[in-house]
């Protein structure tokens, strides 16, 4: 079993990774300008920085319905508190450190996100035109662009066929929620290994007091019983003097057995007095 982790180093890496996201939505918000003509290229055509408001969820995708963006901060808002929840459940129950930074990755993620769509559109004023309310309607900040593909999907595609379309455009929240959950799915069989059951574990611990007390485990129909003889030898305090003077007689015991032995190839083969068909005596032939 993994001994206690300490669930507030892995809160203290969302709370990192929420300053980073937060850092640099405020900075692009407010150093570039929105679209084409404030992008900015780091690495050849590629990978670049371009300003855009997702009213949505994730890498632009969206719920089409009036109240659509109301109930997607809402649900962010109830993933957010069963992610943290969860995250300090398992360091608790010493779950492996890998899980426990995934879920880490993914709890900011959430939290990065979900200030935008609570506090954007009352702080930055930027909730779109006609919403309820500014509250919960704020427009998450992207501005990661892996430019690897732009234009108009051919026709035949089915629904999206005809429509402009671009690898998405996303931010560092978006970011640690994808690293997060990739990392389950990749580990998972790690992380969800079985693990010993009660019953194995109080056999295999049997086994061990026996072999330290020199008995032989005794397989019984009920798994983990001993004979009661030996579960009491096993139970009682070993003396070391003892052990020692029981191995020595044990080994001149064995010694004597092996020079007393009869050696069944050390004996002449019998004779009989008698030869085949001849009853007679030796005093009847004198």
């Amino acid at each position: 079993m993994h001994p206690q982790k300490n669930a507030t180093k892995y809160l203290i890496i969302s709370l990192l990774l929420i300053v980073i996201d937060q850092g640099t939505k405020m900075l692009v918000h407010y150093k570039m300008e929105p679209g084409f003509p404030g992008q900015i290229v780091l690495l050849g055509d590629w990978l670049k920085l371009h300003y855009v408001l997702n009213p949505g969820m994730a890498f632009g995708m969206q719920l089409g319905h009036e109240y659509g963006k109301l109930f997607l901060t809402l649900f962010r808002l109830l993933a957010m508190g069963v992610i943290g929840w969860y995250l300090v459940h398992l360091a608790l129950k010493g779950a492996s450190g890998t899980l426990l930074l995934a879920l880490s990755l993914i709890l900011a993620g959430a939290v990065g996100n979900v200030i935008d769509s609570t506090l954007y559109g009352v702080l930055l004023g930027n909730a779109p035109v006609g919403s309820p309310t500014p509250w919960f309607h704020g427009q998450v900040i992207d501005m990661i662009f892996v430019d690897f593909w732009e234009g108009f999907l051919p026709d035949w595609i089915p629904v999206l066929g005809g429509q402009y379309y671009s690898t998405p455009i996303f931010n560092v929240a978006d970011s640690c929620i994808f690293v997060g959950v990739c990392i389950v799915l990749i580990f998972q069989g790690h992380f969800y290994a079985p693990h010993e059951t009660e019953e194995s574990k109080e056999e295999n611990q049997e086994r061990a007091d026996a072999s330290e007390n020199g008995y032989p485990h005794q397989e019984t129909e009920n798994p983990g019983v001993y004979d009661e003889n030996v579960a009491t030898a096993a139970d009682s305090p070993a003396d070391p003097e003892e052990e020692t003077t029981i191995a020595t007689l044990q080994d001149k015991a064995e010694k004597e057995n092996q020079v007393n032995a009869p050696d069944s190839n050390s004996y002449p083969p019998a004779v009989s007095s008698k030869e085949d068909g001849d009853d007679t005596t030796d005093s009847e032939k004198q």
